[in-house]
């Protein structure tokens, strides 16, 4: 059987590896003054948003002495990965608009 929280260091240490990257996006997008493509920051800003909810939960998943933990966990796990399709979209509109 799986054990409590298994998952829960796992998911706090990759979102908040993935949280400084979207941060390194959005800061050389500024240094580069790229201002054309704003659904890149829209993006990002998303992604930024669910990796810092999926490392919170994931902490209190890890903290916790109750079943709640499990749902903490399950919801972090969610969180991150709708922040890693974010990301994904965000990679894909650089990458066209550095084509273009």
């Amino acid at each position: 059987m799986k054990d409590r929280n298994s998952n829960s260091h796992h998911i706090l240490n990759t979102s908040a590896n993935l949280l400084g990257l979207c941060f390194i996006v959005l800061t050389s997008r500024n240094i580069l003054q790229m201002k054309a493509a704003s659904l890149i920051d829209e993006f990002t800003a998303f992604a930024i948003f669910s990796f810092m909810f999926s490392c919170i939960l994931s902490f209190m998943s890890m903290r916790s002495k109750t079943e709640l933990g499990l749902k903490y966990e399950k919801f972090a796990d969610i969180l991150f990965f709708i922040g890693l399709f974010s990301l994904f979209v965000t990679a894909v509109l650089i990458t066209f608009n550095i084509i273009d």
